[in-house]
């Protein structure tokens, strides 16, 4: 049986009509959008002329807590807006998602798509947003991402709302700005020629959706952190609303929607958290933080009919990679087991592991894994882990056999400077998103990731940052003289304004 996507698409082709992205509508186009072997690069540039930044002025009201609120400390500009962060935890500011189809080696542009912003936007300074999964089935590619669905562009402080009306009334956003304020953490798929398509969610209120991949049985899967409040136990809400917020977190199995635009019902049931309750007392003083943070997962990945996914920020659990042996259904998620991947760290990283910071995991092959650090966000602090990881399978355990940095930890990107002014000098300190394309005759692995930055600006996650590429020896499991001459190079970026976050690869 076909699904909706899929009747769809053959509508459309039997028509002659090919969707693109412009407005919240169906245009036509002369060519697919996604073509193989074209690299995808999801991107977003700060507006500061829509939306409520467009008035934000010093004394603008903002939240502060779930009883209290403060005021701005800075006007839109986009270098100082940020520093709306020292009175305003929550701060943040939505932004149009641009994606752009380039051919990996030249740079030469296919096509750009902006998502209709009055469907799907994110939020700037949002670093691990935007992450990219590229799948295929008898419709055709599938380009799939996580947005803030109905926010519109310049909207404040959206990556900490609730997903639904009346999730938590413990979240200072709510308390700031009314129980309405609330937009669903909406998983987007583009489909080979350009056409979207919408599954709003209740996932992952308070905090951020991450990434999103459609898997090879049809169900979505997604990675984010939820819980802005100070709930103090998991179960029901004080004012016995629901869903749970503590439970719309961490790794989500999603029964796909895919309508034709993000304000549509959310059918009850329509997603699960997949081992849910999972908490590790390993954090800061070895306490257990408060509830849902514990599952603040990123990047994440399907290969050999499993899962992988990463935690590598937050005060609290283990930063290590972690799997699900099998895909789990919605109805089988809760008893689904997250297990930490066999080699990979199993106790708090911060304390013993060296700042160990994973983002995202590129399989080349069942036994070689890259696995990309962003590091500790501080350009002088750099790690021995910061930058792109080999490991290796040897005798079912995952072996790290070096970390490749030569043309990306510490470069400095300088004159950055635009129409509000000069940005702080950009230091790259690390990798977030990562995809990659094996040559089996030349027995190597190209890869590209975007760069985690640190900078004197107040959220070096609004920093100008670049889509990098190296290429590696598969065979090689040591940094021999020939390995260790292997350098990044840089596909796009920086550019002032812009942030760079997800890659996907078409094949």
């Amino acid at each position: 049986m076909l699904s909706s996507r899929q009747r769809r698409s053959r509508i459309l082709a039997g028509c002659g009509i090919f969707a693109v992205g412009f407005g919240g509508g169906l245009a036509h186009a002369a060519k697919p959008f996604l073509v193989p072997n074209s690299l995808v690069v999801s991107s977003s540039t700060y507006d500061r002329t829509q939306g409520a930044v467009a008035s934000l002025s010093v004394g603008t009201m903002l939240p502060d807590t779930a009883t209290s609120t403060t005021t701005a400390v800075s006007d839109g500009n986009y270098v100082t807006v940020w520093e709306n962060e020292s009175v305003d935890a929550s701060f943040g500011v939505t932004s149009p998602i641009r994606l752009t189809a380039i051919e990996p080696h030249s740079g030469h542009v296919f096509g750009t798509l902006v998502v209709p912003v009055d469907q799907v936007v994110t939020s700037f300074p949002s670093k691990s947003e935007l992450g990219l999964h590229v799948s295929k089935d008898a419709g055709g590619f599938h380009l799939v991402f996580v947005g803030y669905g109905g926010a519109g562009v310049g909207a404040i402080d959206a990556s900490n709302s609730d997903a639904v009306p009346g999730q938590d009334p413990t979240n200072p956003v709510t308390f700031a700005f009314g129980s309405s304020y609330a937009f669903p953490r909406t998983i987007v798929s583009v489909d080979t020629h350009g056409s979207f398509s919408y599954t709003p969610t209740v996932n992952y209120g308070g905090n951020n959706g991450r990434a999103a991949l459609l898997a090879s049985n049809g169900l979505y899967y997604s990675v984010g952190n939820a819980n802005n409040g100070n709930a103090a136990k998991f179960g029901t809400l004080a004012n016995g609303t629901s869903p749970d917020v503590t439970e719309t977190t961490g790794v989500e199995v999603v029964t796909p929607i895919d309508a034709t635009g993000w304000d549509v019902p959310i059918p009850a049931g329509n997603s699960a958290e997949v081992d849910p309750l999972i908490q590790y007392p390993l954090g800061k003083n070895g306490a257990l933080d408060k509830p849902g943070k514990d599952n603040n997962y990123r990047g994440i990945t399907e290969f050999g009919g499993a899962l992988y996914f990463t935690k590598g920020s937050g005060s609290n659990g283990m930063d290590t990679v972690y799997t699900v042996s099998s895909l789990p259904t919605v109805a089988d998620a809760a008893q689904s087991i997250i297990s930490v991947v066999p080699g990979f760290p199993t106790d708090s990283a911060r304390a013993t592991n060296g700042n160990y910071t994973p983002f995202a995991v590129f399989f080349a092959d069942p036994s070689t894994m890259y696995v990309t650090d962003e590091g500790t966000g501080s350009s002088t602090d750099a790690t021995t882990h910061a930058g792109l990881q080999k490991w290796s399978l040897v005798a079912g355990s995952w072996q790290l056999d070096y970390v490749l940095t030569r043309g990306l930890v510490g470069v400095v990107d300088l004159g950055l400077d635009g129409a509000d002014g000069p940005y702080p000098d950009v230091t790259t300190v690390g990798l977030r998103n990562l995809t990659g394309v094996v040559d089996q005759v030349a027995g190597t692995v190209t890869l590209y990731a975007t760069t985690s930055t640190s900078s004197a600006a107040t959220d070096n996650g609004a920093d100008p940052n670049k889509v990098v590429r190296i290429t590696d020896t598969l065979a090689s499991t040591t940094l021999t003289d020939s390995v260790a001459q292997e350098k990044f190079s840089t596909v796009m970026g920086p550019t002032y304004g812009t942030v760079y976050r997800g890659v996907a690869i078409v094949q």
